[in-house]
């Protein structure tokens, strides 16, 4: 029954993701629509419904709805659709195979490394978090669920009158120094170009900053997997914590192999795709094997990225990081099918490395307070990346299926035009180089300041990428309430706002998904 289930939402979630993505260029985070439809379905007086009252199979349905719609209009749709506006419609095919590829290892990476010293469970994930409280509030009721519905009522009405209290919500729920960073990013994105008369896009800036932190990140990643020390819940002579959720559950040594695996087997996934793609012809043997090198690296550090700034502010910033491996392919001399070819490969892996976080974050939440908790974990993780294979296949099935009638009628996602046009028009400006150097070290100084913890520089940028009006404002006054409402409650505050912030997330997922439907 839950199988079936899932297969159902599965599918609803990937037409949502394709019709959304292709009609008005967005996607909507449907993992709450998903665990709210579980709950009215567990509340059907029919015996076998009623097994969906748990709050593990609610967590598999929010599971399996996001991961199609994330792979259905992040994903697939946005990719085969670099070669179709490029003119090679017979490559569609062989980017599909080559973009669920890499879909399938992105989810692989995340559902292997979540829990590490890189990508902690105890991190913010704040929409997984969001799909945690209503999962529990649904369940228990009382105080919680009433602090939970009122903030899920003001983010509702919030987003119907066009006001960004998500990011508000995020505020509550993140780290307030990578958050901070977050909102300065926003507010320069926001107000720099008209005090400064600066167009901070066409002058590469904020992707400048992106490259320095993204550089860091990655060097501090490579870091800790290089730094041998031992697991601090297994470290001989030391006691085992009070609470063992707060120990990391992936060691340096996993972490190391999976990230290893991960860039072999996108390597691999590179290989096929030039088969499949005829690209071999385009360039010499040493040139395929750059190519592949090359992307299977952006591949993975573009997950990296997106995961870590996904991790910290529930924003992940997947069309300028692969707008920074298109430039990078041009300044190299990447040939122009190649590029193509590359470009949608690479923008296919991030958004369900952060989809797949924020779902194991929500059964993190939701399996806590299970003894024995090790192995109970595990088996849920388990369960949810299973749940997550089901959304996958949905998300395929349905893009084969409606891809051409789409793309016939014009209905091309925006990201899709953006990097075929960038590939067919080269760099106009020759000082494209040295605006990202150069803004590439303000963004490598902050990240370094700011360590794997806060993430700053990748925030910044991500602030600064992101650019939604007025959002600064909002996450400004939430850190601040955030800090003051601590200091009067004590501890007592952290459960109380972190209930508002996932309140207020939930309700602007349902408040954009109704807008989107009724735009629709």
């Amino acid at each position: 029954m839950t199988f079936v289930l899932l297969v159902l939402l599965s599918l609803v979630g990937a037409v949502i993701g394709t019709d959304l993505v292709a009609k008005l260029g967005i996607s909507a985070n449907t993992a709450v629509v998903g665990a709210l439809l579980a709950m009215l379905i567990g509340r059907i007086p029919i015996a076998g419904l009623r097994r969906m009252r748990s709050v593990h199979r609610q967590n598999l349905a929010q599971s399996a709805i996001s991961a199609a719609t994330f792979a259905s209009a992040n994903v697939l749709l946005s990719s085969i659709a670099v070669p179709y506006v490029f003119g090679r419609s017979d490559l569609v095919w062989p980017m599909l195979a080559g973009a669920f590829a890499g879909l399938l290892i992105d989810a692989w990476v995340l559902y292997r490394s979540f829990g590490s010293r890189l990508l902690p469970a105890d991190a913010a994930w704040p929409p997984g978090a969001a799909a945690a409280e209503t999962i529990k509030a649904g369940d228990k009721g009382g105080r919680r669920a009433l602090i939970l519905g009122a903030g899920t009522l003001v983010g509702l009405g919030g987003t119907l009158f066009g006001l960004p209290l998500s990011a508000a919500g995020v505020a509550f729920l993140g780290n307030v120094w990578a958050l901070l960073m977050f909102g300065v990013g926003l507010g320069i994105a926001q107000y720099a170009p008209g005090a400064f008369q600066v167009n901070l896009t066409a002058d590469f800036i904020p992707h400048g900053v992106m490259v320095g932190a993204g550089v860091v990140a990655l060097g501090q990643a490579v870091h800790l997997l290089l730094r041998r020390r031992p697991d601090r819940s297994a470290a001989v002579g030391t006691a085992a914590p009070a609470d063992p959720t707060v120990r990391t559950t992936v060691d340096e040594t996993t972490l190391r192999r999976t990230l290893v695996r991960g860039y072999l087997l996108f390597a691999a996934g590179a290989v096929v795709m030039a088969v499949l793609g005829g690209v071999l012809g385009d360039m010499s043997p040493l040139g395929i094997a750059g190519w592949v090198l090359f992307a299977a690296f952006a591949a993975i550090v573009h997950e990296l990225i997106v995961g870590l700034a996904a991790m910290q502010s529930g924003w992940f910033p997947s069309f300028a990081v692969t707008l920074i491996f298109l430039i990078a392919g041009l300044l190299i001399g990447i040939p122009s099918v190649p590029l193509a070819l590359l470009v949608g490969y690479v923008s296919a892996t991030g958004p369900a490395f952060a989809d797949m976080g924020y779902d194991l974050k929500a059964g993190w939440l939701l399996r806590r307070t299970h003894r024995p908790w090790d192995a109970y974990e595990r088996a849920g993780r388990r369960e949810q990346f299973r749940a997550a294979l089901i959304g996958f296949a949905a998300a395929l099935i349905v893009v084969a299926v409606v891809w051409h009638s789409y793309f016939r009628q014009g209905l091309i996602p925006p990201v899709a035009r953006v990097y075929a046009d960038t590939v067919k028009q080269g760099l106009d400006s020759p000082g494209v180089l040295g605006h990202l150097l150069l803004w590439a070290i303000p963004g490598a100084v902050i990240q370094l300041l700011g360590g794997t913890r806060r993430q700053m520089g990748v925030m910044l940028a991500t602030g600064l990428l992101v650019a939604t009006p007025s959002a600064c404002w909002f996450v400004v006054a939430a850190l601040l309430v955030r800090v003051v409402y601590r200091r009067w409650r004590g501890e007592q505050a952290d459960e109380e706002l972190n209930l508002v912030g996932a309140g207020l997330i939930a309700g602007s997922s349902l408040g954009d998904t109704a807008q989107i439907v009724k735009a629709g």
